[in-house]
């Protein structure tokens, strides 16, 4: 009779997980257009300026950090929930 309760609550946590990993998958196609903008940008601040745009490095830099953050939730290597649950990768 123990055992029914843990059972219960291990599926609950396990749908629970289903349903964040089913957002996460969400924020990381979202972030995969915000990547896609901010390379367009990137290659036409070069194009003008020889140059990329310096403001945009650090945002890239933790663009990146935040898809490894879903990669790793997404695949099990990792149970911290990425962004909006946890602060932005800096």
């Amino acid at each position: 009779m123990d055992q029914l309760p843990v059972e219960t609550t291990a599926r609950r946590s396990l749908f629970t997980r289903i349903l964040l990993m089913i957002l996460m998958a969400i924020a990381y196609s979202l972030s995969g257009t915000v990547l896609f903008i901010v390379a367009v940008i990137q290659i036409a601040f070069t194009l003008f300026t020889d140059m990329p745009n310096s403001h945009l490095i650090p945002f890239s830099r933790s663009l990146g950090l935040y898809f490894q953050q879903i990669v790793s939730f997404q695949t099990f290597v990792t149970e911290e929930l990425p962004f909006p649950f946890n602060d932005w990768p800096s």
